[in-house]
């Protein structure tokens, strides 16, 4: 008896691309995802976080549904990485230098003018080397999934402009908690202070530190421009910040969940780092109206300053090891300036 040809589709269908198209679905399956980041909504972070939840409930049809808890409402950095750790929380994005005591390797990411432009930062990041220094993140409990961007970090003071080397010499400098950070403005000259983010703007504002150094975007917001006087372009560091996910929780996804993610990752990515490059240009342009005094260091000057801080990459690659400091160089060199 010959079967109905509507009967004979059907069921070639749902040996065919049907039925990989139901198979796929069914990898998919009803999740919440808390993902937490410290700055506010209105940030290049959290605008970026946002579109990073709207893509994950888009390509899942809904069924993931990422919840992102801003303001370091989850806790700080560090408390949210060991929540990871714990598989209390299932994502966040901090810096990479508050992994480095998690994760030795990490501390590349802080060499003094190891970038010259954001070129250069992109290629190595999401090149060999970038995704090596992350998977390192797996022994310890956590997957890295890509990198954004914080920026490059500047200098701001009230005692003098900055043009020199020199001008460096006695200036009370604020720099996060980092060894290499405290090391390279120690050797400038400057009075180099660990202090904690939120401590920063009641230091400044009643001189128990006369300077700091932070992206423009967050000089900016942060209204830095209301108690500091003196801006200086010194792009001597370069900030990635990092989006990490639980290993514990991200082990338990599909392959096909995690490839949702994984996605939606790296599209917010590259929304992040356009969105960040274009408000840096929009902040310095405020901080001059804001009346602060900004002048770029030379070239020469650079070099000068790459040369005084060369104990401190040496610190940094005691730490990470001559052969991957070797890898991220060799990269480098292929990106050209």
């Amino acid at each position: 008896m010959k079967r109905p040809l509507i009967a004979v589709l059907t069921a070639a269908m749902l040996c065919g691309p049907l039925a990989s198209l139901t198979a796929h679905a069914d990898d998919v399956r009803s999740r919440m995802i808390r993902f937490g980041y410290g700055l506010n909504e209105n940030s290049n972070q959290g605008r970026a976080a946002k579109l990073f939840a709207d893509e994950v409930a888009k390509a899942s049809d809904g069924k993931l549904k990422m919840r992102t808890f801003g303001a370091a409402s989850l806790g700080s950095d560090d408390q949210m990485q060991n929540a990871l750790i714990g598989g209390a929380q299932e994502m966040m994005v901090g810096s990479t230098a508050t992994l480095v005591g998690i994760t030795k390797e990490m501390a590349v990411w802080d060499t003094p003018f190891l970038f010259a432009n954001e070129k250069q930062a992109d290629a190595v990041l999401d090149g060999p080397v970038g995704r090596q220094v992350m998977d390192k993140l797996e022994e310890k409990g956590l997957v890295g999934l890509v990198y954004w961007e914080n920026g490059f970090r500047n200098m701001t003071n009230n005692v003098r402009p900055i043009n020199t080397l020199e001008d460096f010499q006695g200036i009370k400098l604020r720099v996060m908690p980092n060894p290499v950070f405290l090391e390279t403005f120690k050797l400038m000259g400057a009075n180099a202070l660990p202090l904690p983010f939120s401590e920063l703007f009641t230091a400044l504002e009643t001189k128990a530190v006369d300077g700091q150094e932070n992206p423009f975007n967050t000089i900016l917001s942060s209204k830095f421009y209301e108690v500091q006087k003196y801006l200086t372009v010194t792009n001597h560091v370069y900030s990635p910040w990092i989006v990490t996910a639980s290993k514990r929780w991200w082990d338990g996804l599909s392959k096909t969940e995690q490839g949702i993610i994984l996605e939606a990752a790296k599209k917010a990515r590259d929304f992040e780092r356009e969105d960040t490059r274009a408000e840096a240009t929009k902040a310095l342009a405020q901080l001059k109206e804001q009346g602060m005094e900004i002048n770029e260091i030379s070239p020469e000057q650079v070099q000068r300053m790459r040369e005084q801080a060369k104990p401190a990459i040496q610190k940094v690659i005691d730490t990470v090891g001559e052969p991957l400091f070797e890898q991220v160089q060799a990269e480098l060199s292929k990106t050209g300036n």
